[in-house]
């Protein structure tokens, strides 16, 4: 019973995290793009791209690249 307990209030951290993700970034590179229809990957790997090093237009290629 605490392995359930505890697997439920893991599940429900990771999902609460999830949640609160700030997408307002890719707004800036994609303004167009509904982030309600990416998939988790889709936004962690477009969040990967807006937090590196490349130039915004690099950022704004790949960005679109990725949603369409």
């Amino acid at each position: 019973m605490k392995t359930l307990i505890a697997a439920t209030a893991l599940a429900l951290t990771a999902f609460s995290a999830s949640a609160m993700v700030d997408t307002s970034g890719i707004s800036q590179f994609a303004p167009n793009v509904d982030v309600s229809t990416l998939t988790e990957a889709e936004v962690n790997t477009i969040l990967s791209v807006i937090h590196s090093g490349d130039s915004n237009s690099e950022k704004r290629a790949v960005i679109q690249a990725l949603v369409k």
